[in-house]
């Protein structure tokens, strides 16, 4: 049976690499991007014809994103056409191309908020993991040259173990820069990453760090939210109930009205070329928009489905009672066994009851 009361199957994010090009050469990165070309890349024609299919299915926020989605030349015209189909359009950057320019392109084509990548919390720590000397300054300085456009932005960190000790510098410095949220991503060991599968924390760190991260969002004075770690909704339910605290919105904000894994769910992936999947991260074809339109896909792709149904789900995810609110990381699940609905191989819980199909 299919989850109709979390989303009624309506899409409310949708990540678009429009483009796979990138000028770094991250070693955790998804796409294993580089410079290009990457043929089949859509045209504008192509991508403007993708929004309007989507605006009339719904109105998700439309995340722009890559490789590095300021390579693309006709990324304001997307990102305008976008604005002005009604949808909320946010971008997703390294930081280093933004120039004072391209912060008023970006106001000016209806980009709402920016989130720039942040993976250490000093410049040698930054710019080993980007593999690019400068990266660092880079993306502060085009933080700056946001700030001055009154451009909202927002810190993305991946946790490895190379920076699972930085987090709360790296935190301190998102809170200092004047973000108004800061985004954790537990790594997912697809494209380059998997040549650094070793730097995956452990199940126990992983506990550890969305305790913490609990803890901190408590007191932070900005939003911090945890991506790619759904275990993170079932703490919060956790924390909660030791407090004696409601879990709605009036105390806890979307938080409470979200889930761990959106993939499938009410968000999906778009590749530069126009497939789709769940996630960056799930690379499993759910569809393609060169030959089916949108609806075509979100409403009867097999895979979507499946992960729509979470009695399909397997292990201790499929009889967890906090199913509904986690769902395990099936992109983590896929890499780890080659069965997208097999158990989140990274949770330590163990399900309180042998027999539960998720209506927590």
């Amino acid at each position: 049976m299919e989850n109709k009361k979390l989303t009624d199957n309506v899409p409310r994010l949708v990540a678009w690499e429009i483009t796979r090009r990138c000028n770094l050469n991250c070693i955790h990165c998804r796409a294993a991007a580089e410079r290009g070309p990457y043929p089949g890349e859509l045209s504008s024609e192509t991508c403007f014809n993708i929004l309007e299919q989507i605006s009339n299915l719904a109105k998700p926020i439309i995340i722009l994103t890559g490789g590095e989605p300021l390579l693309r030349e006709d990324i304001f015209e997307i990102s305008l056409r976008g604005t002005r189909l009604g949808f909320r359009m946010v971008m997703a950057t390294n930081g280093t191309l933004i120039t004072p320019e391209v912060a008023k392109d970006m106001k000016a084509s209806g980009i709402k908020r920016v989130s720039v990548s942040i993976d250490g919390a000093s410049a040698a720590q930054h710019d080993e993991f980007r593999q690019v000397p400068g990266a660092f300054k880079g993306a502060l300085e085009g933080i700056e040259l946001l700030k001055k456009e009154n451009i909202e932005f927002q810190l993305n960190t991946t946790i490895t173990k190379h920076n699972l000790g930085q987090i709360e510098e790296i935190l301190n410095l998102a809170i200092e820069l004047g973000a108004v949220a800061h985004h954790i991503f537990l790594l997912v060991p697809t494209g380059r990453a998997r040549e650094m599968a070793d730097q995956e924390i452990d199940a126990g760190q992983y506990e550890k760090l969305l305790h913490w991260f609990y803890e901190a969002g408590k007191k932070a004075p900005i939003h911090l939210k945890a991506t790619c770690a759904p275990h993170y909704y079932r703490i919060l339910r956790q924390e909660a109930h030791k407090r004696g605290e409601r879990v709605d919105f009036n105390t806890y904000g979307l938080d409470a009205v979200t889930r761990g894994c959106l993939g499938g769910i009410s968000f999906c992936f778009i590749s530069y070329d126009g497939v789709v999947q769940p996630c960056g991260y799930l690379e499993v074809k759910s569809g393609d928009l060169k030959k089916s339109s949108f609806e075509s896909v979100w409403k009867n792709s097999e895979v979507f489905r499946k992960l729509r149904d979470f009695s399909s789900y397997e292990g201790k995810c499929g009889r967890c009672e906090y199913l509904r609110v986690c769902g395990g990381c099936r992109a983590r699940a896929y890499e780890n066994t080659g069965n997208y609905l097999a158990e989140e191989p990274l949770c330590l819980y163990n399900p309180t009851r042998e027999e539960f199909h998720g209506r927590h």
